[in-house]
């Protein structure tokens, strides 16, 4: 893990968005009412296409540090 790397910073902020969105919905869910029944799937679709870039790139940076030692 090298800290000067930019990836490594790609890779934590995509998993740090996902964390952000995951929160959002849960607290629109768990407040219940009218924007979450509009919007609680539209949350859910955001979360899971910041999860497959978040993997995605986590997938990538092992793959390129793997491959410089």
């Amino acid at each position: 893990m090298d800290f000067s790397d930019p990836l490594f910073y790609l890779v934590v902020a995509a998993v740090l968005i996902v964390l952000g969105i995951l929160l959002f919905g849960v607290g629109t869910f768990g407040r219940g009412g009218d924007f979450n029944r509009r919007n609680a799937n539209r949350i859910m679709r955001w979360r899971i296409y910041a999860q497959g870039i978040a993997i995605a790139l986590i997938v990538l940076y092992v793959f390129l540090r793997s491959r410089g030692t």
